[in-house]
């Protein structure tokens, strides 16, 4: 069973990164994924955008934001295609990411990331333009009421699948939830047993 954080609502400022068609191999490229464990793959999140072949820094934003306030990654539209890789939700987790906003977001990395914890939100054009204008704003996003509010009092609805949507604000994953409710589920059992 894996246990994350839970989403509900929670405020953070964003970070814009406008480049479109972000796939997963710019978000953590292919050499990183000999792992099986999330740890330590936020060091690695943008690595060819953030370091250069010395591991020296590079002048990027990623490199200069506190990931602790920078909770909500506002992307350019077509966020995440490319292949199909886990690592990429874990990588923009273990950075700090809890969302990532986009107008469309590939459907592969979409599921992948809500089932690892990370909360994919899609809006309009015009909600993207007024994010990417005022990069620094403050966002609140409340995944009860499925809700994204901008700093200047704007708020928009977005669409989650509703088991999706359970499993993160339980913090939860698939098996996790199912496991929750084990108990539920041997009483049934032994009643349905019982009835045969």
């Amino acid at each position: 069973m894996s246990n994350q954080e839970p989403v509900n609502s929670f405020s953070s400022r964003i970070v814009v990164l406008p480049e479109a068609n972000i796939d997963t191999d710019q978000i953590i490229p292919a050499r990183f994924l000999t792992t099986t464990t999330k740890a330590g793959l936020g060091k690695v999140a943008f690595n060819d955008w953030r370091y250069n072949a010395d591991g020296s820094n590079k002048p990027h934003i990623l490199n200069e934001i506190d990931p602790t306030e920078h909770r909500v990654l506002v992307a350019g539209n077509n966020l995440g295609c490319g292949s199909s890789r886990e690592h990429a939700p874990w990588a923009l987790m273990d950075y700090g990411f809890k969302a990532v906003i986009s107008t469309e977001i590939a459907d592969i990395f979409k599921s992948n990331s809500l089932k690892n914890g990370l909360l994919p939100v899609v809006v309009s054009p015009e909600i993207h333009d007024k994010l990417t204008q005022n990069p620094q704003q403050r966002v609140t996003i409340d995944l009860e009421s499925c809700t994204l509010t901008l700093e200047d009092g704007t708020t928009v609805t977005f669409q989650v699948e509703a088991f999706a949507r359970q499993c993160l604000l339980e913090g939860v994953d698939a098996m996790g939830w199912l496991l929750k409710r084990l108990p539920e589920i041997e009483a049934y059992e032994q009643t349905n047993n019982k009835a045969a």
